[in-house]
């Protein structure tokens, strides 16, 4: 008998039947429609954008935004965005108007978004309004931190302080060549009176392409800059999208650190650009940037005539002058001649005298020396001989000591190598002498 009661068996549990995936993708679309609500005010940033290739089709959007998790992690949230063809049509147009532009990647948006799961296409937005006073507030504070940035790198008043040439006429356009603007400011040099060697460096002037290709036309500028006074950047007038790309930070950079001044003539509907504030001096249009160069060289040609005609004047006020002061000083100088004349006559008859009294003295006290010398000469010969003589007697006694030494030691030597020599042979006699009778020896022994 068991000392405790058995447990009654369970019946075993059966596991759920398995869902089909598009029963469960179902359950999460009802889930989803049941917990959200019926739309959403989101803000988020334009990753890509396909925009309607014609008249009917949709507009699709990448969303995202960078944030951070509780504990600092970096994450970055992506949404796919539908702007149906009915809603694009009406929201499109307005944005444009409303913001200056078109709708592109970069943007940052507030969009009022409906969540929609589909279990073939998974989850999206479907985009319902879009608030474009949000996007102008953000374009206002980019365009406040860009100039702020460029401020605290000194870079908005760096150009200004470089010197433009009073006559800059070696110019470095950075253009699109068949831009209308860039054609008008050739025609309008080419009328001007004065000569100007213009040089292109192509670029291009609209788009998103258009900063970096215009930073390449710096660069290249910059590796010829000894060949150029100044650099001119014009662009026709246009939208103000399309002059967006000129508030962009990397440019304005570039146009505020360049060492050559830059001029800009860039067409605006109503502010400045970025890059306006960093050049060294900002004109509306290409045609105003040419009229300013001609302008310069016509004040420049007016003030060299003014300064030449008051050099004609006071150079005519001194020759006259001059003239008068000549002949003043021509009396006064030929009555100084005359009294110079007569003195120097006087002073050369003078010197004629002393000159004759001169040189018979010194010829009197050359003889007197040729005497002395000749009286002592004899002596000084005799014993310039003795002292040679003796000389010659002391290096003869030692060059006979040092013969005597040096014979003596080769003798020395001589005795050394005979006796070395000698005692050589000896040992050399007495070993073939051994050898000798070894082989008689042996010989015996054979015998």
């Amino acid at each position: 008998m068991p000392l405790y009661n058995r447990r009654p068996e369970l019946p075993p549990i059966l596991a759920p039947a398995p869902l089909g995936l598009t029963e469960l993708l179902s359950r999460i679309r009802q889930a989803l429609q049941q917990q959200l609500a019926d739309a959403y005010w989101v803000v988020a940033e334009v990753a890509e954008i396909t925009l309607p290739r014609f008249a009917g089709a949709h507009c699709y959007l990448a969303l995202t935004e960078q944030t951070t998790d509780g504990r600092g992690t970096p994450l970055k949230a992506q949404a796919r965005a539908t702007l149906w063809s009915q809603r694009y049509q009406q929201l499109a147009p307005a944005f444009e108007r409303q913001t200056g532009q078109p709708l592109r990647p970069g943007l940052k948006l507030l969009l009022r978004v409906q969540v929609r799961f589909h279990e073939q296409y998974g989850l999206s937005l479907d985009v319902v309004a879009i608030d474009p006073s949000y996007t102008v507030g953000e374009l206002a504070l980019l365009r406040l931190r860009t100039l702020r940035l460029l401020e605290e790198k000194g870079l908005l008043e760096r150009q200004k302080l470089l010197t433009l040439p009073l006559a800059p006429q070696r110019l470095a356009i950075i253009s699109s060549p068949t831009a209308a603007g860039f054609q008008d400011f050739v025609q309008q040099l080419d009328e001007a009176p004065y000569d100007f060697a213009l040089t292109l460096f192509p670029a291009m002037m609209q788009g998103d392409e258009s900063p970096a290709s215009i930073r390449a036309a710096l660069d290249g500028v910059r590796a010829r800059r000894a060949q150029f006074d100044a650099v001119v950047i014009i662009r026709g007038g246009g939208s103000r999208t399309d002059l967006l790309a000129f508030d962009e930070y990397g440019l304005a950079a570039a146009v505020g650190a360049f060492p050559l001044p830059v001029l800009t003539g860039i067409g605006h509907e109503r502010d400045e650009a970025v890059v306006d504030l960093t050049a060294h001096r900002a004109l509306k249009t290409p045609t105003a940037v040419a009229a300013f160069l001609v302008e310069r060289l016509a004040r420049l040609e007016a003030t060299l005539l003014g300064y030449g005609e008051q050099v004609a004047v006071l150079a005519r006020r001194q020759l006259s002058q001059r003239h008068a002061r000549l002949d003043q000083l021509s009396g006064r100088s030929r009555y100084a001649a005359h009294r110079q004349l007569d003195a120097a006559r006087d002073a050369l008859r003078e010197r004629t005298r002393q000159a004759a009294q001169g040189p018979r003295e010194q010829l009197r006290q050359l003889a007197q020396g040729l005497l002395r010398f000749r009286h002592q000469l004899p002596r000084a010969a005799r014993r310039t001989l003795a002292r040679e003589q003796r000389g010659l007697r002391q290096r003869g006694r030692a060059l006979l000591s040092r013969f005597i030494r040096h014979h003596r030691r080769r003798r020395e030597d001589v005795l050394r190598r005979r006796f070395r020599l000698q005692l050589a042979l000896e040992r050399h006699l007495h070993r073939k002498e051994l050898q000798l009778a070894a082989l008689h020896h042996k010989l015996a022994i054979r015998s």
